[in-house]
């Protein structure tokens, strides 16, 4: 392994804009963010999904989330001569 090309590691104070702070090793002296897994809504639980079309609603008449009946289709009339 060549000498002097290799970065140093440093033990650093991470923060989040939420105030939150943990330990961790990286090339950097310190380490500040905007967001962490604290404070993300998708890992905090407090995700929040927005539906401004009826999008959901309408996949779910669709194709019927949890229940066995399956949408009715049309079939073709036969064709008289």
């Amino acid at each position: 392994m060549k000498e002097k090309i290799h970065p140093e590691y440093h033990v650093v104070d991470v923060h989040c804009s939420c105030g939150n702070t943990w330990q961790t090793k990286s090339t950097k002296k310190e380490l500040r963010l905007e967001i962490c897994s604290a404070c993300h809504p998708f890992f905090s639980g407090k995700a929040k999904l927005i539906d401004t079309q009826g999008r959901v609603e309408r996949f779910q008449k669709r194709y019927g989330k949890g229940t066995a009946s399956a949408p009715a289709t049309k079939k073709a009339a036969p064709a008289t001569a």
